[in-house]
């Protein structure tokens, strides 16, 4: 078992020893090939989340800071995260996440950038949508609906690819690919809330 899958593996065991998980839409995963998992972001226990439950190796931009620290610079590359300059266009960061969906991986993206401070979905920048447009990747978008109390139930819905053949098409900008990507989510977060 190498670093990651036991990552994985100790993710599921303490997410699900801790909440009353539940995981919706497994099956719209590719098996293999270039993937682009777009999800909302109202935790720290986001990313381990999104990547605990299914087989696949998920890759994830991560701010630079964490790399500055001794453990976490040697830890984060085995767990499949990489830097990111946040708050600037990071060419670097581009570069390698474009790297590893053309080389069939798939990456993780939290498009609003930061974790929402009230639950709401906020506007995402324009990264998701840019790589969309400039990949043959499959775009996933997902929903993780809180909130992270024991009492409560914890959804994370995987939903089904959005086509953007067309967008591509008619050459939209990133930023509107990525408005496509968030109302996605906006309506899995919707379908699937529970009042």
């Amino acid at each position: 078992m190498g670093i990651y899958q036991f990552g994985q593996l100790a993710s599921r065991i303490v997410i699900s020893s801790l909440y009353k998980v539940e995981i919706i839409g497994k099956e719209n995963i590719p098996k293999d090939g270039g993937a682009i998992l777009c999800c909302n972001h109202i935790h720290n226990f986001d990313p381990p989340l999104l990547g605990a439950y299914i087989e696949r190796e998920v890759n994830y931009m991560a701010k630079q800071e964490l790399f500055e620290q001794p453990i976490l610079k040697q830890l984060l590359p085995k767990l499949g995260a990489f830097p990111v300059k946040r708050g600037m266009s990071d060419k670097q960061a581009l570069r390698t996440a474009l790297k590893l969906l053309k080389e069939g991986r798939m990456l993780g993206i939290f498009p609003e950038g930061t974790r929402s401070k009230n639950g709401e979905l906020q506007k995402g920048l324009s990264g998701a949508g840019f790589f969309a447009l400039r990949t043959d990747a499959i775009v996933i978008p997902c929903a993780i609906i809180g909130p992270y109390k024991r009492s409560k139930p914890l959804k994370l819905v995987y939903g089904s690819p959005i086509d953007f053949s067309k967008l591509k098409e008619e050459k939209v900008s990133a930023e509107v690919a990525t408005e496509v990507i968030m109302e996605e989510i906006r309506l899995l977060i919707e379908k699937h809330t529970t009042n």
